[in-house]
């Protein structure tokens, strides 16, 4: 199935239905009076999250959405039939944001969580609402109010923990293979990664954690260079970033400490919340140096970056030193869930 994260969608309410004129004829009964009745109101339209998808690919053929007008009011006070709403799943973690201003309307984070979008018409009132003792036979009435209508864009952002994130062939594809389930493609050229991917991290039973591996971010990505800037939002909901970087590139000319800083500065750029969220630095590829090159190559970098952070030296390839990683990062998150729990607790 294609990956497809954004999407634009057109959503109608129905309208509500009209009010009736009607009068009251009955045998042996004069002058029965007016008996209109109201009419009905539209049907709403409504996003659902649902844990089983996991793409907007469905919103490629169908873009536009209309609840049903509500049901014009009948005579003997007989008020209209409502209109059926409209119920649109989406996956969970779907943003909604209105076309015309740019505003976030509402953020679907949990399975089953739903969110009115549009608002189906007022039913209109019936002549009965105008009789008085002026007016014993009114053949006033009011129309259906229209339902909402409403141009929505959809933005799914991953629900992930963790995020890795760095230069492309950095080896982020091989580590989430090396960690977890997902099957990400692997090759010796950049860009292998063309949409994020997702895999759970089990350190034992009932002890997991879920991260995501994006697309590789080179320099500019923030002014839209390369792939990583679209797919950035995904790890906006992550708790803690693991960067990787290649230890030991082939190419001299390749400086793993400048990629460490041109990643720094397109988070920044692109979000200056996510630039301050916990990053942890991943030195990978360590099994392309000899065995007693490895440690101080990794210290240099260190030193050079003035990393104050934790800090890992791995091979994903071989799954050296990923294990420990991930212990950590399962720490680290456990330690975090129970502040918050912690601060919930004591809230009044």
């Amino acid at each position: 199935m294609k990956f497809v994260d954004e999407a634009d969608i057109k959503v109608t309410a129905g309208n509500g239905g009209n009010g009736c004129v009607s009068f009251r004829r009955e045998k042996f009964i004069p002058l029965g009076g007016p008996d209109g009745g109201d009419g009905g109101a539209g049907g709403s339209v409504f996003l659902e999250a649902d844990e089983n998808l996991n793409t907007l690919v469905d919103f490629r053929h169908q873009r536009a959405f209309r609840a049903e007008r509500g049901e014009n009011g009948m005579g003997r006070q007989m008020t209209g039939r409502d209109g059926e709403d409209v119920v649109i799943r989406v996956p969970v973690g779907t943003s909604v944001v209105a076309i015309e201003t740019d505003e976030e309307i509402g953020d679907l984070t949990a399975h089953g969580m739903r969110l009115k979008v549009a608002q189906g018409g007022i039913g209109g009132k019936g002549n009965i609402h105008f009789k008085s003792s002026v007016n014993r036979a009114p053949r006033r009435t009011t129309p259906g109010t229209p339902g909402d209508e409403r141009d929505l864009r959809l933005e799914l952002k991953l629900l992930a923990d963790v995020g890795l994130v760095g230069f492309p062939n950095a080896g982020k594809s091989t580590f989430i293979r090396a960690v977890s389930a997902a099957r990400p493609k692997v090759a010796d050229y950049p860009f292998t990664t063309l949409h994020p991917n997702l895999g759970v991290v089990r350190i034992e039973r009932d002890h997991s954690f879920v991260i995501a591996d994006i697309p590789g971010i080179i320099e500019g990505a923030a002014e839209g260079a390369g792939l990583g800037i679209r797919f950035l939002k995904h790890v906006m909901r992550t708790r803690v970033l693991l960067q990787l970087v290649d230890m030991a590139p082939m190419d001299e000319a390749i400086d793993p400490v400048a990629q460490v800083r041109t990643i720094a500065k397109e988070l920044k750029r692109f979000d200056a919340e996510l630039a301050t969220r916990p990053r942890w630095l991943v030195l990978n590829k360590c099994d392309l140096l000899p065995e007693a090159e490895r440690l101080p190559a990794a210290k240099a970098i260190i030193r050079k970056l003035r990393w104050k952070g934790p800090w890992f030296m791995v091979s994903a390839a071989t799954g050296d030193g990923t294990l420990g990683v991930c212990q950590h990062v399962m720490q680290f998150l456990d330690e975090q869930r129970a502040a918050a729990q912690e601060q919930s607790e004591t809230l009044p």
